[in-house]
């Protein structure tokens, strides 16, 4: 039987099919939504983890342990991920062990375009990458048992557009392979210096093994056509648009990814005219090919940035641009903060005030464009802690400096940042902008939510105890629709010489179903304050403000900065 099926949702397919009992992950896009098909299958473990570090130590324990596991994350996740990633490829498995990781050409919700392909090379780790929804069914399968085989985890990538496409996909029962015994092996497990030098003679070995298999395997091959003049190397969704682009090319398809079956592709090589390297990103593979001696052209004609489509192959070999391919001129649609985001009047309360702010990973990112203009940094997942208490060290305590970060952030990694900041006396004012889920990835649950993954009812970590255990004295809880409030938190907080910590707490407001009131103007003077918050819902009009009823929340935060009192709650 088939079905219809993203391909995030084909690789939680192919892991209950490959029998995986024990799955741990982080939401992130666009990995986000393996874990949440796969909790749905019957008899299979699966959590959201604070981190995607812990996710990957879950998921080897569970290795280990005999249990066949998966972990998943973006692809800065695995940066997270890495201390744990290179060791566990010393260790090798008992059980199979796979980590799901998505990249993102094009950063479609991603600052940086990293390319996890290095990570592979680098851990000494196989890589696989399919190229549609099926395929990554059967690759997972497979990775399974190239795990099991070498003893190696084993790394299935995945781009955006290849985790947010559909196909059909062949479903077929579960392997229920069961739990391996574990036997205990300090000398393969514990990797101590004297311990860790002898796996990694393995590690070496175990490579060599891999190069030799990988050109066996059906994933890799060579497709021929009956003209000869080029060859195309590729993988993943390139390899989609290399057939629509170029029917008529000699293509060799790469699934392992790492390693990368050279003495295959240099007998593929033998018999075209011309070889070619498509990819994205970086040249990983095409640099591959040119150390071993195979003569290939690839970046001369493509860009180490963004993604790879049908437009830019066809430019790339002087084809006409199919007119229906080409993107029109459309206007452009700025990211903004949903109508009610608790966030907006936080943003606009540090505006104000003048004060640097350090932001972090999340909804509240957008804090940084106007009219809100707050933020001033963004780097990676818990910064926002350490670099305010840089800030601090920097201009000796001088600096007004406000870092910002969100509740399911705050448990990944700014905890520790907290930690340094109270041990070392910087004497920062963090802001835990509390919105009760983890937003931008698509309202995930965490530890502080008080449901799990399955939605289940879980125990609630207090981010105010939590605060509080972290060494922090001056703590202030406020109504993040509270501007006055908020404002009034906040000048206290930056004039403390000790670590002060605001938590600014209202739920996002696309968890609230319940009705709400509406935004009323009466006698507006057109002064145009309540337009520095950004709120989508308000617009200029020829005789003043203009509230949209269907985008309004009532949140009331426009009333709360108009100085004259020209909007009024409606309703409930």
């Amino acid at each position: 039987m088939k079905e219809l099926m993203l391909t995030n949702q084909a690789i939680a397919r192919g892991a209950y099919e490959a029998g995986v009992k024990v799955l741990s992950a982080y939401p992130g896009t666009p990995s986000t939504e393996i874990a949440e098909n796969f909790v749905k299958h019957e008899g299979v473990y699966a959590e959201w983890a604070p981190n995607e570090k812990v996710a990957l130590e879950v998921a080897i324990g569970a290795a280990v342990a005999g249990a066949r596991a998966m972990s998943c994350m973006k692809h800065v996740g695995l940066n997270v991920a890495a201390d744990p990633l290179f060791t566990a490829a010393y260790t090798g498995i008992n059980a199979g062990l796979v980590i799901a990781v998505a990249d993102d050409p094009g950063m479609h919700s991603s600052q940086n375009e990293q390319d996890s392909r290095f990570y592979a090379r680098s851990a000494h780790i196989p890589m696989l990458e399919p190229s549609d929804a099926n395929e990554a069914k059967e690759f997972v399968k497979l990775a399974y048992e190239i795990s099991e085989k070498f003893d190696t985890p084993v790394l299935l990538r995945e781009t955006t557009r290849v985790a947010h496409s559909h196909g059909f996909v062949e479903l077929c029962e579960r392997n229920e392979v069961g739990v391996r015994p574990y036997e205990k092996n300090a000398a393969k497990y514990v990797m101590m210096p004297a311990n860790a030098i002898k796996r990694h003679v393995i590690v070496e070995q175990r490579d060599k093994a891999l190069c030799e298999y990988v050109c066996s395997l059906a994933c890799n091959r060579a497709e021929y056509t009956n003209e000869n003049e080029i060859g195309i190397v590729c993988s993943g969704v390139v390899y989609e648009y290399v057939k629509e682009v170029l029917p008529n090319a000699n293509v060799y398809k790469i699934g392992t990814v790492h390693p990368v079956p050279v003495p295959a592709i240099r007998e593929f090589a033998g018999k075209v005219k011309e070889l070619y390297v498509i990819e994205e990103l970086e040249p990983f593979i095409e640099d591959t090919l040119k150390a071993a001696g195979v003569a290939c052209k690839g970046k001369e004609l493509f860009s180490l940035q963004g993604e790879i489509s049908v437009p830019v192959i066809k430019a790339a070999f002087g084809l006409s641009a199919d007119e229906t391919l080409t993107m029109e001129k459309v206007p452009a649609r700025p990211p903004v903060m949903c109508a009610g985001c608790p966030h907006r009047g936080v943003f606009y309360v540090l505006n104000k005030l003048k004060l640097s702010v350090t932001g972090d990973i999340g909804c509240y990112t957008l804090g940084a464009v106007p009219p809100l203009s707050a933020v001033d940094t963004c780097v990676c997942m818990g910064a926002s802690v350490g670099m305010s208490h840089g800030f601090k060290k920097a201009t000796d305590g001088e600096a007004k400096c406000v870092a910002v970060i969100g509740d399911s952030t705050f448990l990944h990694s700014g905890v520790t940042g907290l930690i340094n900041a109270v041990y070392n006396q910087s004497g920062i004012t963090l802001m835990i902008l509390d919105n009760s889920t983890t937003g931008m990835t698509g309202h995930q649950q965490h530890p502080a939510t008080g449901k799990n993954l399955k939605g289940e009812p879980a125990p609630v970590v207090l981010l105010d105890e939590l605060v509080r255990a972290c060494g922090v004295k001056d703590l202030a809880i406020v109504d993040a629709y509270d501007v006055k409030a908020v404002e009034k938190a906040v000048k206290a907080a930056t004039a403390s010489k000790e670590v002060s910590v605001i938590i600014a707490q209202r739920p996002c407001a696309l968890l609230d179903k319940s009705p709400k009131p509406k935004m009323n103007v009466v006698n507006c003077r057109n002064c145009g304050v309540c337009m520095r918050i950004g709120c989508p819902a308000i617009s200029k009009g020829e005789n003043g403000i203009v509230i949209d009823p269907i985008q309004c929340t009532g949140c009331g935060v426009c009333a709360n900065v108009c100085p004259f009192g020209s909007l009024v709650k409606e309703g409930v």
